[in-house]
């Protein structure tokens, strides 16, 4: 059996994922960001969408090639 992950890369895993558990609980909380930083994260899912559903010229190119 082939071992995944070794002694090192485990010690990491649990330090990381006890460090996500404790930190929050010991720092102070931080006041929300500014209104203009939260369109932020929506512009860029809005960008990708546009990406996501706009039409690609690959299908035309691809039928142009193989004719």
């Amino acid at each position: 059996m082939v071992k995944c992950f070794s002694l090192g890369y485990v010690l990491v895993l649990v330090a990381l994922a006890a460090s996500m558990v404790l930190l929050p609980l010991m720092l102070p909380p931080l006041p929300p960001p500014p209104l203009v930083l939260l369109f932020f994260p929506v512009g860029i899912m809005a960008a990708l969408m546009l990406l996501a559903f706009s039409p690609s010229e690959v299908n035309r190119s691809a039928v142009a090639y193989s004719a």
